[in-house]
């Protein structure tokens, strides 16, 4: 009914830069919260930036100044944009997003939370 999916990871150097991107597709009536989350080997997932429908940001302290989130309300996609890359950045990175959606039973609209599939980000020389 409702699926993310991610783009954009990969092998880069220390220094180095990776842009994420994450589609929303299907019935979807609006979208409100949409945030990136990272789990390391061994490591609980933990959030790494958010952004409301109306824009506002929060990031953790460990990306501040280097990742920038950014959505683009009109295609439902939510970007990731990661400078200054380091080792311990490596993780599988996940779209999350809280939306409502039609039911295609009764087009009635519900709410849920839907998570990407992941996609590796390994930062490595």
């Amino acid at each position: 009914q409702v699926q993310l999916v991610e783009s954009g990871g990969g092998l880069v150097q220390p220094g180095g830069s990776l842009r994420l991107s994450c589609a929303a597709s299907g019935s979807i009536s609006s979208i409100n919260a949409m945030n990136w989350y990272r789990q390391a080997p061994g490591k609980q997932r933990e959030l790494v930036a958010g952004i409301t429908s109306g824009g506002s940001t929060n990031y953790a302290d460990s990306v501040k100044g280097r990742f920038t989130i950014s959505r683009d309300n009109a295609k439902n996609t939510v970007s990731l944009q990661m400078n200054s890359l380091k080792p311990e950045d490596t993780a599988v990175y996940y779209c999350y997003a809280d939306l409502n959606y039609y039911s295609d039973y009764d087009g009635s609209i519900s709410a849920g939370d839907y998570w990407g599939q992941g996609t590796q980000v390994t930062v490595s020389s």
